[in-house]
Order: structure tokens, then C-alpha cells, then sequence
């Protein structure tokens, strides 16, 4: 373990080894994407990857809902988010939106 690894995430952070996630997309989820800034869009890009890598990576900033039963959220930005859940071990995200009307 190097120093530099261990000054940021110290030495008892544990790792996992997580496969990357198949991700689909439903088609109410890209025609959302198309209202979403350009820079929200490049910013979703970089979050769906780090969520194919590792969907548990803190940076995500995932939750679970309350009101819908296997539905997820994560950020993308301060003001929008995507939701998703789980089908057969792959991940569908069916809803980009802000934050305050996606919920609905």
C-alpha cells in the first residue's frame, strides 16, 4: 500500500472487488437527459460510469426511497438526480430530473 493511498483513505478502509453493473436505460430516461444541461450531461456521464464500476462508491451519494419499494436515487448534481433499481442483477434507469420535481 503506498502513502499516498494510505495518507487519503487510510489503512483500514476495506475494498471490494465489484464487477462492473449492465446498466439499461428506458427511453423516458434519454428523453430527460436531452432537457438536462450540457453541463449536467457531461457530469451524468462521469456518475453512470462510476456507477458501472462500483454502484456502493460514495461519490454517488445514493438513496434509497421511501415511498416506492427497490427504487434508488443518485446524485448527479446539487440540483439533479437520477432513479433506478434493480431487474435480474442489471440496473434501469427510467428517471433523470431536479431534484425537487423527480420525486414526484
Amino acid at each position: 500500500m503506498s502513502l499516498q493511498f494510505r495518507r487519503r483513505y487510510g489503512k483500514r478502509r476495506k475494498h471490494f472487488l465489484v464487477h462492473s453493473m449492465i446498466i439499461h436505460k428506458t427511453d423516458d430516461f434519454l428523453d430527460n437527459t436531452e432537457h438536462l444541461s450540457k453541463d449536467a450531461q457531461r457530469i451524468l456521464k462521469r456518475q453512470e460510469e462510476l456507477f458501472r464500476n462500483n454502484w456502493l462508491d460514495p461519490r454517488l451519494h445514493i438513496k434509497k426511497l421511501k415511498e416506492a419499494d427497490g427504487v434508488y436515487s443518485f446524485r448527479i448534481t446539487r440540483r439533479y438526480r437520477a432513479l433506478f433499481y434493480f431487474s435480474k442483477g442489471e440496473a434501469v434507469l427510467f428517471a433523470v430530473g431536479h431534484r425537487k420535481e423527480i420525486y414526484k
